[in-house]
């Protein structure tokens, strides 16, 4: 399978309100963040969020797009030209 690195921004307006939301769609992508990074801006009723990801550009492109379909988060990608591929570990019956 071949995986790509990458950073994703989402800006949340007025996350009060969706923020459960935007946390809970994170959270079911894990497998493929190496790192977060989250900057409260309370006097501007605006969250935002960086991620660094790495995984293919079909799991990549599924986090942002049903990100981006969430009212009020708006979400931006950049992904590295550069491919990798994982190599899949062989099942032991044990």
């Amino acid at each position: 399978m071949s995986r790509r690195l990458g950073v994703i921004g989402i800006v949340v307006h007025n996350p009060q309100t969706i923020s459960d939301k935007v946390n809970l769609l994170i959270s079911g992508y894990s497998h493929m963040i190496i790192g977060r990074m989250g900057i409260p801006r309370p006097e501007e009723s605006v969250g935002i969020i960086s991620l660094i990801v790495e995984g293919s550009t079909d799991e990549i492109g599924a986090l942002t797009g049903k990100l981006g379909l969430l009212p009020g988060v708006t979400v931006k990608s950049a992904l590295t030209g550069k491919k990798s591929i994982v190599k899949e570990e062989p099942l032991n019956d044990q």
